[in-house]
């Protein structure tokens, strides 16, 4: 009898417990959400984030709070929130370093695809090819003929080991079978600076960083790494038709919850994230930077699986091939 009352306490306390997540799920959100981002306040990934976060928090009609918690290549801010309360009230906006920091960290604190769920795809933003203002070359295919030319003496910039900037340069040095000399900063404010000061002479990165600079003639443009031209730099190629084939590299950004974070909790951001992307000021702020909102087909939790499990295939052979690993 002991043993039968003990039985039915304890299916009694799960049917409590079930049916509060139930409730809670139904009523989320209930108080204020964090966004982490995984990388520092003013980059590129950090104003998309602002962006969306100021318009979901109108939907859900609960503030969205931006924290940056930078730091090895992005891995410690998606660190903190595969091992946050899965509830729904911190959430992760991390760009495609998600997918390449698989192969670039070989010792992970968490397991990239089995870690989190998933809500939906935010933007892709188009990279930049430039360079210091008083650089040499005058276009895309100059510009190659001179970094093979002069691969001991030409310096490229990054923000850090898996950064977009990173990633890009790996994967133009790759495309061009030439080496050059990386010189990575802890952050793409200190890349750029450095950059308009002339210490470095070529950055591959993100449009939401570098079209002000482009469109000031503060920096040298050469390409954009996007299918067409963009509207905000339209008399800058794109890398295929400046004679680069081939050469098409999007820095996708999706936002994530911890693994065991209820499907209606997700649904529910995910719908928020679709309403956000409708924004108009959304849509104007994202042109400015070069780049558009995800479309309600890819703001899902499926296709941002989809995105993530095919772009760690897409990248591992070429940071192996680059043999440049994070720890």
């Amino acid at each position: 009898m002991k043993i039968l009352k003990a039985m039915l306490g304890l299916t009694a306390a799960a049917a409590v417990s079930l049916l509060a997540g139930v409730a809670s799920a139904q009523t989320y959100p209930e108080r204020t959400i964090t966004m982490v981002v995984p990388f520092a306040a003013g980059g590129p990934t950090d104003t998309v984030a602002r962006l969306v976060a100021e318009s979901m928090s109108k939907d859900l009609g609960q503030q969205i709070v931006v924290e940056n918690v930078g730091g090895a290549g992005g891995t410690l801010g998606a660190g903190r929130v595969a091992n946050a309360d899965p509830d729904g009230y911190t959430i992760l906006l991390h760009h495609i370093g998600m997918a390449t920091s698989a192969t670039l960290y070989r010792k992970l604190a968490y397991d990239t695809l089995g870690a989190f769920e998933y809500v939906g795809l935010v933007t892709e933003v188009p990279m930049t090819i430039v360079a210091r203002k008083d650089f040499e070359p005058t276009d895309l295919k100059g510009l190659i003929d001179y970094v093979k030319a002069n691969k001991d003496k030409v310096t490229v910039a990054n923000a850090g080991i898996g950064a977009a900037s990173h990633l890009c340069g790996m994967m133009f040095m790759s495309a061009i079978q030439t080496p050059l000399t990386t010189v990575p900063y802890k952050g793409t404010g200190p890349a750029m600076t450095d950059l308009l000061g002339g210490q470095v002479d070529i950055m591959c990165d993100q449009s939401t960083n570098t079209t002000k600079q482009i469109t000031g003639g503060t920096i040298k443009a050469y390409a954009v790494t996007s299918p067409k031209r963009l509207d905000v730099l339209k008399d800058i190629p794109t890398a295929v038709e400046a004679g680069l084939p081939g050469f098409e590299v999007g820095i996708w950004h999706g936002i994530y919850t911890p693994k065991g974070t209820p499907a209606e909790v997700n649904d529910r951001l995910s719908k928020s994230l679709q309403v956000a992307l409708k924004d108009p000021n959304v849509g104007a702020r994202f042109a400015e930077l070069g780049t558009v909102p995800s479309s309600d087909a890819d703001a899902t939790p499926a296709a941002l699986k989809a995105k993530l499990e095919s772009e760690i295939a897409r990248w591992k052979p070429v940071i192996e091939a680059a043999g440049e690993y994070a720890d």
